[in-house]
């Protein structure tokens, strides 16, 4: 019966406890700074529980232990340095059970850790919220049983109180913080994400890393996976550029941080067997992994001349940066190799044009009783159009026009492929059709996927005017005489695209003064920004109105009338002319 006794002394009615405890509430509640809560906690204690000693322990659940956070007349050296786990002392005890402790002479209990000779008793009440374990409300007095029940229960429900706030204060504090470091991660993101010159870019992060942890060396070593080691790519100390050996990949604290893919942090480097000297005088040393995509690139490594200078908030920092930084180094090598490959590219390309010009001359040769315009504008460096003209037979003469499937470097190699072919092939073949026959034979039986062509090949015989003709999906020639079109049937199956395939010969007798265009897809198929094509049919009054003109001149002209017609919509397949007139 001594509670409802101390109770009447304390608390004369109901209504003085429930004020009580509003106030707890109010004082509780008024603030999410955690000093000034734990102030306000203490002050609190003090009015309703006769205390020498006063601690509040937070509970930290990644180490498992509990450190003083706020105290009253405990030694500077007690509060700084003592550290329980949940196995320690009388707090420890109330901790792991989540149930108050309340020792009447703790000379009696072998669990008390002494703090002051003078202590008797002492009551541990741990704080709880939201199911988890926030701390420790710890009162010591001089006096034997100093406290009992009454004083444990109502410090129970005080802490019940307190506990919801300390969580709260806790959490406030850590989303603040890491807001803060955020939003300085987020600026140092978006900083060096912008940079794709690699020896720019590790200096910018050395010395944006500098600006949120002071370290005395700093370094960047990346994966050499067929060699094993870390190689080192940046390294300075004291703000100079230095240089250090590459590193083992199974050595040393970076070696661990790549092997085991998690942060190392080494306190005392002088006590790791694993420390390599990589700069004199260190002392302590934070590896990071970079890993990107689940694979490990390189280690960021931080040095410092101070014992145990690196601390887990440190490592949380660089750990929420190094993803961006990885990316970033990744994105810079990356964007080297391009660079690289597309110097080498070009060079290929410029090559490869070169040969082409060689065999698409620009100029033709002259062939008995015609005159030939040629035209031709690639629209990368290289074109997937071709033409050739070879003799057949005595002075008769082959003209080939055709258009592969695709466009670059691999057309014009499809195409040079078709010319040497047709040029092997055209002196046993006695017509047109034979000769795509043979050649689509020839194309079917090295089958490249995705790859054919749309051929048009001309048997010119100079002594009767006559030209035979073959089509392989090529368009048609265009034919115009004294102004008017001549229409011409021709028709066919691109070669290289079906087994087996038989093709026809179509005869046309020209007469002097006849022009015949052979023209690409190119041309006809070009757009304007309305979106509307250049067509046939304009392509046909451009012929017919300078058809009086040379082969060059017409050449010119239709190219003219195209770049009017499409100015502003860009060139976008290759674009090619021969021009052919009957002398």
């Amino acid at each position: 019966m001594a509670a409802p006794r101390k109770a009447a002394v304390r608390f004369r009615e109901r209504s003085e406890l429930l004020d009580f405890l509003l106030e707890v509430v109010a004082a509780t509640s008024e603030t999410l700074d955690l000093d000034r809560l734990l102030a306000n906690v203490a002050e609190i204690v003090k009015r309703v529980v006769d205390c020498e000693l006063l601690a509040i322990l937070l509970y930290n659940e990644r180490q498992q232990n509990l450190k003083i956070r706020y105290a009253l007349g405990h030694r500077p050296e007690v509060v700084s340095h003592l550290t329980l786990s949940l196995a320690d002392g009388i707090t420890g005890a109330a901790a792991a059970s989540r149930e108050p402790v309340l020792v009447g002479d703790v000379r009696t209990d072998p669990r008390y850790i002494k703090a002051v000779d003078a202590v008797r008793t002492e009551l541990a009440v741990p704080m709880i919220a939201r199911n988890k374990l926030v701390g420790v409300l710890d009162v010591q007095s001089a006096q034997l049983h100093a406290y009992n029940e009454y004083d444990r229960a109502l410090l129970r429900l005080v802490a019940s109180r307190v506990a919801v706030a300390i969580d709260n204060a806790r959490l406030y504090r850590r989303v603040d913080r890491t807001n803060r470091t955020l939003r300085t991660l987020a600026a140092i993101s978006s900083e060096i994400s912008s940079i794709l010159d690699l020896d720019e870019l590790l200096k910018k992060v050395s010395a944006r890393v500098h600006e949120l942890i002071h370290y005395d060396a700093f370094s960047i070593l990346l994966v050499d996976a067929e060699k094993r080691v870390l190689k080192h790519r940046f390294s300075i100390r004291y703000d100079q550029r230095v240089e250090i050996d590459n590193i083992q990949l199974d050595k040393g604290i970076t070696g661990a941080a790549a092997s085991s893919r998690e942060p190392v942090r080494v306190a005392d480097t002088g006590s790791d067997p694993r420390y390599i000297a990589s700069h004199p005088g260190i002392r302590s040393e934070c590896a990071i992994p970079l890993v990107l995509q689940d694979k490990v690139i390189g280690v960021m490594d931080l040095e410092c001349d101070k014992i145990n200078f690196f601390t887990e908030e440190h490592v949380r920092t660089l750990s929420l940066l190094a993803p961006q930084i990885a990316i970033s180094i990744e994105n810079a090598r990356l964007y080297q190799e391009v660079a690289v490959r597309e110097q080498r590219m070009e060079q290929d390309l410029k090559a490869a044009s070169e040969l082409q010009q060689v065999m698409l001359p620009r100029r033709a040769p002259e062939l008995k009783g015609l005159d030939i315009g040629i035209g031709l504008r690639p629209a990368r460096e290289i074109s997937g159009d071709m033409y050739d003209f070879f003799e057949h037979s005595e002075d008769h003469a082959v003209i080939a026009f055709g258009d592969v499937s695709g466009k670059g470097v691999a057309a014009a190699l499809f195409g040079a492929l078709v010319s040497g072919l047709l040029r092997t092939l055209a002196p046993r073949r006695r017509s047109p059709a034979a000769l795509l026959k043979s050649l689509n034979d020839a194309l079917t039986g090295r089958r490249v996927d995705g790859r054919y062509v749309t051929l048009l090949v001309i048997l010119w015989h100079p002594h009767s005017g006559e030209m035979s003709m073959s089509n392989a999906g090529a368009l048609p020639p265009l034919v115009v005489r004294n102004g008017e079109v001549v229409k011409l049937r021709v028709e066919g199956v691109p070669a290289g695209l079906l087994d087996d395939r038989e093709y026809e010969d179509t005869a046309f007798q020209t007469q002097p003064g006849d022009t015949i265009v052979l023209y690409s897809d190119g041309i006809t198929d070009q757009v304007n920004v309305q979106g509307e094509e250049f067509g046939r049919g304009r392509l046909t009054k451009v012929v017919r109105h300078a058809c009086g003109r040379t082969p060059e001149d017409l050449v010119a002209a239709i190219f003219a009338d195209l770049d009017r017609f499409s100015e502003g919509a860009g060139r976008f397949d290759d674009q090619t002319l021969l021009v052919v007139k009957v002398q």
